[in-house]
């Protein structure tokens, strides 16, 4: 499979890119100077951090292509006037951590669903605009989505086409979502591509993840709660990767398509946690044997050959990714700090309080 060509937007809005991905992407898109404006729009949930895009905001060239709103995508008061401005909407906006989808699974359905309901409602009240007359073409809507749709994969990789078969309430949000995207491109000819992503990690990302809760653990001596026995799979794509995939099929991908964006890096949790304590210089007597959470996937895996065909290859190596992670946490103590205080100790209390009191040493 091809793409139907490379198309420019040069006007974006970009949903909940105060994010770890989407601030990721802005950041770099904006940085290649070509004249591309964006427009955010987040709410700013313990998730979305203004910061993540400060470097923006200090750069008078990128400044005056960037504008920031504070609010949700569920409003369609607020998403509607975005939307009638832009060419396209790449939709990053989610709630994103499995953990927390347990503990409170309607906020996963307010954003992952209703949430890109409104959006694509946006989307097509600028299609019948364009009909009109009154506008070019209806914008593009990227809906970013995730490899937990495809469920736990036991053997071989997913490839677009699989039954879609979540496991969690998360990834049951996200497959309602990027369902419901595919079928406006069905129903009404909305111009919609899906990506789904593989486990990303990189600078930015909020400490309630594995890496980065490992790595700021690790740095205060702090134990490590790894689930089960640690030995769940997962393919790892670092956070440029991922956000250049995003871009390259918002370009390039076929109208109506999803895209897997695989990172070519399985490994085992336990062997994530090995490699960034030896970073770290950390002993492995810090990691300490949790209760698993319910319905945890044992593996991921995705085929990548749809987004080659359309020309795009990862940059970022497995270990160079992990360094410069590592590098980062170490050299930005006040970001993750500042998103270590307030109700994150109440929330990790709630998450690994029991679990970690119920714990035992993790045998190499």
């Amino acid at each position: 499979m091809s793409g139907t060509g490379s198309r420019r937007f040069p006007r974006l809005l970009v949903t909940g890119g105060a994010g770890f991905i989407g601030s990721c992407f802005v950041r770099d898109t904006l940085a290649r100077r070509d004249g591309t404006t964006i427009v955010v729009l987040d709410k700013l949930t313990y998730a979305g951090n203004r910061a993540n895009l400060a470097a923006v905001e200090a750069d008078p060239e990128q400044a005056a292509r960037f504008r920031f709103v504070t609010g949700d995508i569920s409003d369609p008061a607020v998403v509607a006037p975005l939307v009638a401005d832009v060419d396209a909407v790449a939709n990053f906006a989610a709630e994103s951590h499995v953990d927390r989808s347990i503990l409170d699974p309607e906020a996963f359905l307010r954003t992952d669903v209703l949430g890109v309901h409104v959006l694509l409602e946006a989307c097509r009240a600028e299609q019948e605009r364009a009909a009109r007359g009154e506008r070019a073409a209806a914008p593009r809507f990227l809906q970013v989505s995730t490899d937990e749709v495809y469920g736990s994969v036991e053997s071989g990789e997913s490839h677009e086409e699989d039954r879609l078969e979540p496991r969690s309430p998360y990834s049951a949000a996200k497959a309602a979502g990027e369902l419901l995207a595919h079928s406006y491109f069905v129903t009404f000819g909305l111009d919609t591509v899906v990506t789904r992503g593989s486990n990303t990690y990189g600078p930015y990302h909020h400490p309630e993840k594995l890496i980065p809760l490992f790595i700021t653990n690790a740095i205060d001596d702090q134990q490590l709660p790894l689930y089960g026995d640690g030995m769940q799979q997962r393919d790892w794509l670092y956070v440029a990767d991922h956000a250049g995939a995003i871009g390259h099929v918002l370009e390039h991908g076929d109208s109506g398509e999803a895209y897997n964006v695989s990172g070519g890096n399985e490994r085992t949790n336990r062997q994530v946690v090995a490699e960034l304590l030896n970073m770290l210089d950390k002993p492995w007597s810090l990691v300490r044997l949790v209760a698993d959470r319910p319905g945890h996937d044992r593996r991921y895996a995705m085929d990548g050959s749809r987004l080659a065909s359309l020309g795009w290859t990862n940059k970022v190596s497995f270990d160079d990714g992990l360094a410069t992670t590592v590098g980062w946490y170490r050299e930005n103590e006040a970001w993750w700090r500042a998103l270590k205080a307030g109700d994150w100790d109440a929330y990790y209390r709630r998450q690994y309080g029991d679990r970690l009191a119920g714990s035992h040493e993790a045998g190499r």
